[in-house]
């Protein structure tokens, strides 16, 4: 859902969705979460309705673990870690072949305005977010197998917040992964300009919470930094991650996961890129997956392995934000489908899945902040 500026600061409007343990049946509460700046506590919700329900069970149905990365594509001179930070205003490890670059004022102006753009999110997010789970979604910290989120584009950011300790996250939507960056190409007076691309690129996710489809549209062919990779860059080491692995991958009709080839230009293999990762020395081992696919029903009969491999992952928990709807129409079917029987809790806004595919007897429906109608552009 997309909201004016001044209500993203005072609520995160969503809806929470969980499958309902047996014996429990289905309820509607509604409560207003205010998200205040960090330090400020936050105050405490009255039930209107009924008290919370019981956490959802953190126990989850067997996974089929995802194949084996395939071999890493270089980065160049320089580590894919240190790019990843170097595009994110972060410093560099010593000896980085990146280490001169952060000397040139274009690079510490992008790292400023990081710094502050992240401390403002801080504040009027995530600190927002992170209270709510604890009150009302806490086996959402907890390790999960597997999270998948439809309609995603490059936005690693509120999936991870949401879900931080999962396994596996799998994002999709129509939006071109991109060659790997090589940022030592953009030395010199060509730096300052590929920065400042890339803070447009997510100007609206930082200042809104979402991405603006037309601009993405127009920002992510940039010549220098294109494709969702550098967005993606930039989400996991703000989070603190450490890249070790990438790998530029296709599903084919079968959902097998395969090595990309620059030759196959099928129609119904799956461009996707995986993305390995950890938290921290000793990490467990993370992985993103990305893949650009048409979610309609008529997309996933032409590329049907997307949705195949998806089932190979089991149940665990989806996000849904800012889809613009599609899943109230007839032709998106099949991912709704899927994501209401592979789902052990969905948190979505109001553009996710209409309230009336939902069965009251399987679903416990929670409502959280105001609203009040879709913005002019639906």
């Amino acid at each position: 859902m997309k909201f004016s500026t001044s209500l993203i600061v005072r609520l995160i409007p969503l809806l929470l969705l969980g499958a309902v343990p047996a014996g429990l049946e289905a309820q509607e509460i509604r409560r207003a979460l205010p998200v205040e700046p960090a330090g400020t506590p936050a105050p405490q919700v009255v039930p209107q309705v009924a008290p919370p329900p019981a956490p959802i069970p953190a126990t989850q149905a067997p996974v089929t673990p995802p194949p084996a990365a395939f071999s890493s594509v270089p980065a160049g001179p320089a580590s894919v870690n240190d790019t990843a930070r170097f595009i994110a205003g972060l410093p560099v490890s010593e000896g980085s072949p990146l280490a001169g670059l952060t000397l040139d004022p274009a690079w510490q102006q992008h790292a400023s305005f990081f710094d502050e753009a992240w401390a403002k999110l801080a504040a009027r997010q995530f600190t927002g977010i992170r209270e709510w789970e604890v009150n009302y979604l806490p086996d959402a910290t907890q390790p999960l197998p597997v999270v998948f989120y439809m309609f995603s584009g490059p936005d690693f950011l509120y999936a991870h917040q949401f879900f931080p300790n999962a396994s596996s996250y799998i994002l999709a939507g129509t939006e071109p992964i991109g060659q790997l960056p090589d940022v030592l190409r953009f030395g010199g007076p060509a730096l300052a300009p590929v920065l400042q691309n890339l803070q447009r690129s997510l100007n609206s996710v930082l200042s809104f919470s979402f991405f603006i489809t037309k601009d993405m549209k127009s920002d992510l062919q940039n010549e220098q930094l294109q494709g969702t990779l550098p967005i993606f860059y930039v989400f996991l080491a703000r989070a603190g991650k450490t890249i070790t692995d990438i790998s530029f991958i296709t599903l084919d009709k079968n959902g097998r996961v395969e090595p990309a080839s620059p030759n196959d230009k099928s129609k119904s293999v799956t461009p996707g890129v995986k993305v390995t990762f950890v938290g921290g020395p000793g990490g467990a081992a993370q992985t993103l997956y990305y893949f650009t696919t048409d979610l309609s029903d008529e997309g996933i009969r032409n590329q049907p392995g997307f949705l195949k491999f998806c089932e190979a992952q089991g149940t665990g928990g989806s996000l849904l934000k800012s889809a613009s709807y599609l899943m109230f129409e007839n032709g998106f079917t099949r991912v709704r489908d899927f994501l209401l029987q592979h789902s052990k809790a969905i948190v979505q806004d109001d553009s996710g899945i209409p309230i009336s595919a939902f069965d009251s007897g399987r679903w416990l429906l929670r409502y959280f902040g105001s609203y009040a109608g879709p913005i002019e552009l639906f």
